[in-house]
């Protein structure tokens, strides 16, 4: 920050909103200051945001809505708030009031979910707006647990029929044949985390009504060849281990009234060595056809301990200097 504050803002909040605003220790306070270069400084009930003029207003905007939201009612937790400070900090065109009252999904009563990250805001959008959307990104980034959120929401609000969740079944280099027991017991190690997402998100016992009744459908990818799929919300997750006429065949299953969101990361393809990805194959040959949409997601956007942001940039790190060696 410049050593030559050009601009000072005050700011009045009742005692108690000042409280949570802070957090122990002040560090809800200290994370925004550390994201958004200004100084806050309590002067009794008095708020004095020193700064540049531009940050100086997003930091008195982002005040501003917490003193409304708290004269509401509304309640925040330090982690809410951090949150909600990343994503100003990234998208400065975005407010506290919009996180706090837009960026939420409660797909049928059992969870509350919201978008940690600008990115992830951005691809929530996107399901809502597009038929087809290809979420892409390494892995903790809620690429499938949010697409399986907005389809909860779709079936509830009876916007779809049913729900159809897809995984190519290749992971681990495991051949199906080999594994023990009737072809479900086979299949579903390679579907648990499609279930895992379902299960935290609708009580158990309507999950399984909506399993036996068909509305929800947990499948390999092969399942789906020679079918068309309307009215439905499909959702393909690591589709980077789908070839590339795996892909087509998914992409042409799509029929009238259906939505289709594709999630997969591109440096965890687990196809044998020659075969192409068909998600990686897709981002060129489709990405400019208008009505499908493409969000990236990055390390940034892991939503898993803390530690797995740091361990993801080490291991890219790593990559490109063994790149770099190999030139």
């Amino acid at each position: 920050m410049s050593e030559n504050l050009s601009t000072l803002k005050k700011v009045l909040l009742p005692e108690e909103a000042i409280k949570s605003l802070f957090g122990p220790y002040d560090e809800n306070i200290k994370h925004l200051e550390s994201l958004i270069p200004v100084r806050v400084n309590l002067r009794g009930n008095e708020l004095n945001i020193e700064g540049e003029a531009e940050d100086v207003e997003v930091v008195e905007t982002i005040l501003a809505d917490y003193a409304s939201l708290f004269q509401e009612g509304k309640r925040m937790s330090g982690e809410e708030l951090k949150a909600a400070f990343r994503q100003i900090a990234e998208d400065r065109a975005y407010t506290l009031r919009d996180y706090f009252t837009k960026a939420r999904i409660n797909p049928a009563g059992k969870k509350q979910v919201m978008a940690r990250s600008v990115n992830q805001r951005r691809y929530i959008e996107a399901i809502e707006k597009f038929d087809i959307v290809f979420g892409i990104g390494v892995a903790g980034t809620g690429k499938t647990f949010l697409a399986v959120a907005m389809a909860v929401q779709a079936l509830m609000q009876k916007r779809v029929n049913r729900i159809i969740l897809a995984r190519p079944a290749v992971e681990a280099g495991e051949k199906l044949g080999f594994l023990p027991g009737d072809l479900q017991d086979k299949v579903d190690p390679y579907l648990r985390p499609l279930y895992d997402a379902l299960f935290d998100l609708v009580d158990y016992e309507r999950v399984t009504k909506l399993l036996e009744k068909r509305v929800i459908e947990v499948a390999p990818l092969a399942f789906m060849r020679g079918r068309t799929l309307s009215d439905a919300f499909i959702i393909l997750d690591e589709a980077q281990n789908t070839t590339s006429e795996q892909m087509k065949m998914f992409l042409t299953r799509i029929g009238f009234g259906s939505k289709a969101v594709i999630t997969g990361d591109v440096t965890q393809i687990d196809l044998p060595s020659g075969k192409r990805s068909g998600l990686v194959e897709a981002e060129r040959v489709v990405r400019n056809i208008e009505g499908i949409e493409f969000i990236h997601f990055n390390e940034k956007d892991v939503v898993r301990h803390h530690l797995v942001q740091m361990i993801i940039q080490a291991y890219d790190k790593t990559s490109k200097t063994n790149f770099e060696e190999k030139l």
